[in-house]
């Protein structure tokens, strides 16, 4: 299976990706052990837009793997989604977004052209796990982090794709538990793609 990775990390002087780039080189270790190919792009260096859609044409699999800022992916995350997936609207990814004057009952987004393929959110955040899906929580009022992400999934679901189970890793900068997470991680992309 070919496995592309895309390591979605914005590095600051407080953050310079650490984590992050530890657990994309985890996956793909994890990954080739498991006989799978793998590529991986670092949206804060510089890439080919064409190259990279390329690679989505190429991947059986793709792993999103990204700190939570602000409630989302790191904005050069967002950047090159923006750049790669919108030049992939010209029939490469998707056809636009499905609909045509010959045939306006088609339903918007389903112009789609990676059906058959996957992809996988793999998050760090502060937040610990307990802020999830308790509707006694403050902030995220019993909402799920896969709720918090739903514009990125309906992202790849305007592309065909389908959603493997999301991995995170949580209280990353006030209670890590680093070794305990690469172990989950390694466990879960084993599961998933043994």
């Amino acid at each position: 299976m070919n496995v592309l990775i895309i390591n979605g990390h914005e590095p600051y002087p407080f953050s310079p990706g650490t984590l992050n780039r530890h657990l994309v080189e985890l996956a793909r270790t994890t990954l080739e052990g498991l006989g799978h190919t793998v590529q991986v792009t670092e949206t804060s260096k510089p890439y080919d837009v064409a190259e990279e859609i390329d690679r989505h044409l190429w991947a059986d699999r793709i792993i999103v793997q990204s700190p939570v800022n602000w409630m989302g992916f790191a904005w050069s995350c967002k950047k090159y989604m923006d750049h790669v997936y919108s030049m992939g609207t010209d029939g490469r990814l998707c056809q636009g977004d499905g609909r045509s004057r010959s045939a306006p009952e088609r339903q918007y987004g389903s112009g789609g052209a990676l059906h058959g393929r996957q992809y996988m959110l793999s998050l760090t955040f502060n937040a610990p796990a307990e802020a999830f899906g308790d509707a006694g929580q403050y902030l995220f009022g019993g909402k799920t982090v896969d709720d918090l992400f739903f514009p990125a999934h309906m992202n790849f679901r305007f592309f065909g794709m389908t959603p493997l189970e999301t991995f995170c890793c949580h209280d990353v900068v006030k209670n890590p538990r680093i070794e305990e997470d690469c172990e989950r991680y390694k466990a879960h992309l084993a599961r998933l793609f043994g």
